[in-house]
């Protein structure tokens, strides 16, 4: 702990779980003063209590939902230093099961939420002439992909797109809009809807043999939080153990 968020105000959507959580975690632990956004109220003010923060039940599909949020923000503390929109879903469906409404629900909350969060926050940091907004996007969308995360995969890349524009446009006010594109994270979810076969060979096709953790995904969302990327805006920073490098399958060199 150094103390690199000491008096920060920090919006965290999508914290109750998982790589939210591990964010309002490690931002805690540097001295960021958070509030706290998800759908899920339970395990959303579990955490809360944890990290001595305040919650929000959120869904940021909904403009006034982002609203609400980014102004309990400023009304607990006065401004608001960076944004984390990490709330997404991601079911797997086949593109030619996917009904329109399927579509649209993806497209509501990771590609609607990232803009409804963004313009919220605009507001005070732009009075301000200050701030971070920080989107989770993923490698999938953006570089590869796999059949049934055809939503999921648009999604993603749309994120991508849309923070290289608004970092043009808010760069005037003194606002840096960036992302994190994770891989392969253990989390909740995964236990929870993939057995040891399939987590197995997503391991064996990372280099560093290993799924990436919350932590892992956390601390280059602290960087890019931090005043160490001041002069960083529009991109993004992948975070998979190396899962993009390989050609192919076979790229393992042992040591004798």
């Amino acid at each position: 702990m150094t103390g690199r968020l000491d008096g920060k105000v920090a919006l965290v959507i999508g914290a109750a779980r998982g790589i939210g959580r591990g964010i309002a975690e490690r931002f805690a632990e540097e001295g960021a003063r958070l509030v706290l956004a998800d759908t899920e109220a339970e395990a959303g003010e579990a955490t809360a209590q944890e990290l001595d923060a305040v919650f929000l039940e959120t869904d940021i599909s909904k403009m006034a939902d982002a609203e609400a949020a980014v102004a309990l923000a400023v009304e607990r503390h006065g401004r608001l230093d960076v944004l984390v929109q990490n709330a997404g879903i991601y079911p797997w469906q086949l593109i030619e099961d996917t009904s329109p409404d399927d579509w649209d629900r993806v497209m509501a909350v990771n590609l609607r939420g990232t803009f409804n969060s963004a313009r919220a926050a605009l507001t005070p940091m732009k009075a301000q002439r200050s701030g971070r907004m920080l989107f989770t996007s993923s490698i999938t969308g953006p570089h590869v992909t796999s059949p049934g995360h055809g939503h999921y995969s648009a999604s993603k890349s749309g994120i991508n797109g849309f923070i290289r524009s608004a970092a043009l446009e808010f760069s005037g006010y003194g606002i840096t809009v960036n992302g994190v594109e994770p891989g392969n994270i253990m989390t909740e979810a995964i236990r929870l809807h993939r057995g040891p076969e399939f987590i197995k060979s997503m391991e064996d096709a990372i280099p560093l043999g290993r799924l990436g953790t919350p932590r892992d995904v956390a601390s280059a969302f602290l960087f890019l939080a931090s005043g160490d990327a001041d002069y960083i805006t529009g991109t993004t920073i992948v975070v998979d153990g190396g899962q993009l490098l390989p050609e192919g399958a076979d790229f393992r060199i042992l040591p004798p």
